[in-house]
This record gives C-alpha cells, sequence and structure tokens, in this order.
C-alpha cells in the first residue's frame, strides 16, 4: 500500500492545479485547516467540533467540517441531518463538490468523510486530478475547514493529524483520557516538531482543574518531548450539553447563555486570536492537507 500511495503523492505533486482562490491580497489564499482530535473516544470531541464551527460560522467565518471518523461517524446524527452524498462521492466524480455539502445549522455546511481513506488509495491519476480540483474550491468557498478525526492512534487518525496545519487535541480530567492524550501528542512530536497543538479540557469540574491539567501538560510535554503544547481553554461540565445531545441540537444554539456556549465562544475567540500558521503557508488549504495526507500514508 505504501508504494501505491507514494506513486500517488507523486501524481499529486506534479498535478497543474489552477488557483481558484481570489482572496484579498494579506490572505494566503487557503483555508485554515484544522483536525480536532483526542486521544481516546468519550470526550466529547465531536460535539466541540460542531459547536466550534458554529461560533466561528457567527463570527462572521464560513466554515465547513469534514467527518473523517470512519468508524463512528456521527455528527449527522448529532445534527439531526441526513447526508445525502459523501466524499467518496466526489473521490469518484459522480457528484461535484457543491453537491457533496450539506447545510448544517448557521451556515456551516458539513461533508461526511465515508470510507474517504480506502477510496483515495484506489483511484487513478485522472481520478485524483479531478478530486484534488475539486477539492481545492474548498479553500475559495471557506475560511476555516475543521476535520473531526477518530479517537486513538489508529493509523488513519494520525494521517490526519499529522495532514493539517493545526490540532486542537481534546481531553478530559478522566485519568486514562489524560494519559491517551500524552501518548498521542508524544506520537505527533516525534513526527513533526513544528506541528501546532492547541489542547481542550472539556467536563472539567471548575476552572482550576481545567488550568492544573492544562498546565501540567505543557509542562510535561516541555520538559519530556521538548515540545511545545499551546492552551486553548476549557469548557465546564454543564448538564445542558448531554441535554441538547438528546434533542439533536448544537448546545450553542438550543442554549446560547449556558456556561458551555460562553466557554465554546471563548475557545472561537482565542483560535483566531492565534493564528500563527501565517508564516508556513507554502503548502496550506487543501491541496496542501491532501498532499500531506498521501504523504504520510506513503511514509507508513
Amino acid at each position: 500500500m505504501s508504494d501505491q500511495a507514494e506513486k500517488l503523492r507523486k501524481i499529486v505533486d506534479n498535478l497543474k492545479i489552477p488557483d481558484h482562490s481570489e482572496k484579498d491580497s494579506s490572505s494566503s489564499g487557503a483555508a485554515r485547516v484544522i483536525t480536532i482530535t483526542s486521544g481516546k473516544g468519550g470526550v466529547g470531541k465531536t460535539n466541540i467540533s460542531v459547536n466550534l464551527a458554529i461560533a466561528l460560522s457567527k463570527m462572521g467565518l464560513r466554515v465547513v467540517i469534514l467527518d473523517v471518523d470512519f468508524g463512528l461517524a456521527n455528527i449527522d446524527i448529532m445534527l439531526g441531518l441526513t447526508t445525502k452524498y459523501t466524499l467518496v462521492d466526489l473521490l469518484r466524480g459522480e457528484r461535484n463538490i457543491f453537491e457533496v455539502l450539506t447545510d448544517g445549522p448557521n451556515n456551516v455546511k458539513f461533508l461526511s468523510g465515508g470510507s474517504g481513506v480506502e477510496e483515495l488509495l484506489q483511484i487513478d491519476r485522472r481520478q485524483l486530478g479531478r478530486f484534488i480540483t475539486s477539492i481545492g474550491l474548498l479553500d475559495k468557498l471557506y475560511d476555516v475547514i475543521l476535520i473531526d478525526t477518530g479517537a486513538g492512534l489508529s493509523r488513519n487518525v494520525m494521517s490526519f493529524v499529522m495532514a493539517a496545519d493545526e490540532v486542537l487535541l481534546v481531553t478530559t480530567p478522566e485519568p486514562t483520557a489524560i494519559t491517551d492524550a500524552y501518548a498521542l501528542i508524544k506520537m505527533i512530536s516525534r513526527r513533526d516538531r513544528h506541528k501546532i497543538i492547541r489542547v481542550i479540557v472539556n467536563k472539567a469540574d471548575s476552572p482550576k482543574e481545567a488550568n492544573d491539567i492544562l498546565s501540567k501538560l505543557t509542562m510535561v510535554s516541555e520538559r519530556f518531548l521538548s515540545f511545545n503544547l499551546q492552551k486553548l481553554g476549557y469548557i465546564l461540565y454543564d448538564e445542558l450539553v448531554p441535554k441538547a445531545v438528546k434533542q439533536q441540537k448544537p448546545f450553542c444554539l438550543s442554549y446560547p447563555k449556558s456556561y458551555a456556549s460562553q466557554q465554546v465562544w471563548e475557545l472561537a475567540e482565542n483560535l483566531l486570536d492565534n493564528n500563527d500558521t501565517a508564516n508556513t503557508n507554502k503548502n496550506k488549504g487543501m491541496k496542501g492537507f491532501f498532499n500531506r495526507l498521501l504523504n504520510t500514508f506513503s511514509g507508513n
């Protein structure tokens, strides 16, 4: 499989992809691609992805979520949506980029991954060129692309993590979640010492508990990995969050005055205030993302 991935990567490198982006001169012309991941399941990663996307949209940004949790893709369930097409339909050339995007709440768009990775490694040069051109349109259409991955350290998860411009790592105060988060940080740091990782503590009982966890993770990462971890913020446990999940509605829309909603807004503001990828925009956006994605497969 690595030989096949390497061949595909070389095809991507040689493809002459037209520049569809005509953003203002101060922009790199590429969307900000952010992977949201976790060391273990059950930490609220997908819920944060959805609500963060809505908060960013309310701030005036154009946002799309790409759900690549191939085992337990559930953003559509969380939003009460029915997705007609997936990334696979785009890969096969059966649908265009506009047809595979599903309308979500508050102008957020949603794209289901389906079994996209497996399909990606099977397509030929012509299909790949058409796909990269199509997916590259997202750089013109959107400002931020949030990629919701599966949990853990599997090859698929790590491939999407390493391909993104930056990573949001979600953990909880649960000891196993913290341990798994650190294991993920360790693996990422070994592959790319300059990767931007921002940590979110979810379901904390108090600001002190959340800040203690953030401080400990940043300290051990610097001390034992010589890796600079960044604190993004936290969301305290809020009983309105599971209530909104049962209603299949984002909590920041169902309960906009809740503590969780206010803290998601703070996370969104912190994310906008900490956009330090400007000096590394040579291979940004979705074309750059899929370039790196194929690179990680060929390197495994």
